[in-house]
């Protein structure tokens, strides 16, 4: 069946009859691909996929039908292999032809050049017949140089028409863009080339060069100055070469002065001269190391008069007479520098070998610089004004911030909490003073003492603490050689002078004794012998009263059963104060033996209104005990 009308029907809507078989309606494909390379080829089936019976036979199989007849006469003919297709632009790829050529620009606002001639290259890419022109560039030439035209298809008359390489040979002006260039020459692959296309090439011609380009590549004209000397020539001989000294300035003349060294710079280029100070580690001094800036010193100045001012800005020839020079500096002498005298005692390698070489000097033996001892102070130490303890009071002497003494901590751990303990009197020409007893403590782990007054009623005096926890100091002791009172100083009966207070030691704790005797290598015998002497009499009361030998035809238990009847009778009086009694037996028994006379009992009884008519009383007194 047909889709289209049927015979004697026109083509019309509704005349037309749809076939239902057909359903591809699209176009045939005619672009195929033979070797990598993309070809056209003829339609073989039309819209709907009906076979089209139109130009089914490309061009090579009705070549080949041509030569069918001879091939039917003689036989089938050998045929050559076709060539392998290769497009432009795999032929010509990276093949490009060169032209060195040039321009020339008018200048005409310039005096030194009227016209500039600019080289450029010319470059022709066969792949795709484009062009471009790109100008090497020149250093310090002050021109937008480097790619003048970009690549492109470069067109060559108003008709559409564009540069080939037929239309490029050597010795031939090319305009492009209004601008004319002079092709002169090509590289040998450019030349090659077109001779195997049968172009026949021009001779080639010299580049020219810019006339004012090369002008400036001429030498510099070069003056002789007829005077040897030349500050031009000086400088460029002896740039950043500097003669080096070692030198010392002694101020210890001054006040606070001392001996300091300096470097001092002479530099060749200019005969100036600097003078730059040499700083230490932790020398306390601020870093500034220039002392004398870089400058012209004057040596000699021209005799001044007296209208001509004696400050001024700056110093001219005019007022200097004789500069500095590298002459005037050498090792071993001084040399004066605005006011200010240097010794140079040595400089560095390069100044030994240039004035070896300029003067022929060749003693520069170093000078070696002694600095002069210190004279040392003797330190003066001012006299104890009496407040804290010496040694703490000393160290505000030795340093600006003071620092505690030391202290022996072996000894404070071995002897903490130990005291020793006496009894001691005032020394005083007035009576109530000399009734006055006190306790000294020594303490033995820092050599401290205080001392303490036990309260008496009805004494007048308000007891208490009298002398606080220091260290005391022997009389005659001083400053330099100090000495306090130790433990061997401490005898029974002997006098210690406290702050001009005198006390007589009159007893001592059983302590002290104990202590002594178990460290009896540390004290002298006499203090010991002293305490020994002291504690026998109430030795010997206690070994008497513990032991089973009768008293005076008494025995130790009629004894104990006595006084606890004198103690039972006693209490019987309200009136009497123990502690009183108690205090009043030990003012009277100076001795500290513990034992009172019969006489010195009733009086003290009496004075205590103790009743001594008693007859337990009476019994104790007769059998000549008394125990308080």
């Amino acid at each position: 069946m047909s889709s289209g009308p049927g015979p004697g029907l026109p083509f019309l809507p509704g005349c037309a009859f749809r076939d239902p078989t057909k359903t591809s309606f699209h176009r045939s494909q005619t672009l195929g691909y033979k070797n990598g390379f993309a070809f056209s080829r003829l339609p073989t089936v039309g819209i709907g996929g009906e076979r089209l019976y139109v130009n089914q036979l490309s061009q090579a199989e009705l070549d080949e039908l041509s030569n069918k007849r001879p091939t039917l006469t003689y036989g089938q003919a050998k045929q050559a292999p076709p060539s392998g297709f290769i497009p432009a632009h795999v032929a010509f790829d990276k093949k490009i032809l060169k032209f060195d050529a040039y321009f020339q620009e008018d200048v005409p606002l310039s005096a030194e050049e009227h016209y500039r001639i600019r080289q450029v290259c010319i470059y022709y890419y066969l792949e795709d017949d484009s062009m471009s022109v790109i100008e090497p560039v020149v250093q310090n030439s002050g021109l937008p140089q480097g790619k003048l035209i970009r690549r492109h298809r470069v067109p060559k008359n108003d008709h559409g028409d564009h540069y080939h390489w037929k239309d490029l040979n050597r010795g031939m002006n090319i305009t492009m863009y209004g601008r004319t260039y002079r092709i002169v020459d090509c590289d040998p692959f450019t030349q090659v080339f077109l001779e195997s296309q049968g172009i026949e090439l021009n001779p080639p011609e010299k580049m020219i060069f810019d006339p004012y380009t090369e002008l400036r590549r001429m030498p510099m004209r070069k003056y002789i100055t007829p005077s040897d000397f030349d500050q031009l020539k000086q400088f460029l001989t002896y740039d950043k070469q500097v003669l080096r000294f070692y030198a010392m300035w002694d101020d210890t003349d001054s006040v606070f002065g001392e001996n300091r060294t300096y470097i001092i710079h002479y530099y060749l280029a200019d005969d100036t001269v600097e003078v730059r100070e040499v700083y230490k580690q932790n020398d306390g001094r601020d870093p500034f190391p220039i002392l004398i800036k870089r400058q012209r010193l004057p040596k000699t100045f021209v005799d001044k008069k007296k209208t001509f001012p004696s400050c001024v800005l700056e110093i001219s020839d005019q007022e200097v007479l004789e500069w500095y020079t590298a002459k005037d500096f050498a090792v071993g002498k001084p040399t004066t520098l605005l006011g200010r005298t240097f010794f140079i005692y040595d400089c560095d390698e390069f100044t030994r070998n240039f004035y070896r070489d300029k003067f022929g000097i060749t003693d520069f033996q170093p000078v070696e610089i002694k600095k002069k001892p210190l004279e040392e102070v003797p330190r003066v130490i001012p006299p104890y004004n009496g407040f804290g303890i010496l040694e703490d009071s000393l160290q505000n002497c030795f340093s600006l911030l003071p620092k505690p003494p030391r202290k022996d901590i072996i000894k404070i751990l071995e002897n903490d909490h130990k005291v020793l303990r006496y009894q001691v009197a005032l020394e005083s020409p007035n009576p109530e003073d000399r009734k006055r007893r006190f306790i000294l403590s020594y303490f033995l782990s820092d050599d401290m003492i205080s001392i303490y007054e036990p309260p008496v009623r009805n004494s007048g005096i308000i007891g208490g603490k009298y002398l606080g926890k220091t260290r005391v100091a022997k009389p005659g002791s001083t400053t330099e050689n100090a000495t306090y009172y130790e433990p061997s100083d401490l005898t029974i009966g002997s006098t210690i002078e406290v702050f001009g207070h005198r006390f007589v030691i009159t007893d001592a704790d059983e302590y002290v004794l104990n202590y002594m005797e178990s460290n009896a290598e540390s004290f002298p015998a006499a203090t010991l012998q002293s305490l020994r002497d002291h504690f026998r009499p109430q030795q010997v009361v206690k070994e008497t009263a513990n032991s089973d030998i009768p008293m005076l035809g008494t025995s130790k238990q009629e004894l104990d059963e006595l006084l606890v009847q004198v103690r039972e009778e006693l209490k019987l009086h309200n009136y009497l104060n123990n502690k009183n009694i108690r205090e009043a037996f030990l003012q009277c028994d100076k001795d500290g033996s513990g034992i009172l006379d019969k006489a010195k009992f009733l009086a003290l009884c009496d004075s205590l209104s103790v009743p001594t008519n008693a007859i337990l009383v009476n019994k104790v007194r007769r059998k000549g005990y008394c125990a308080y």
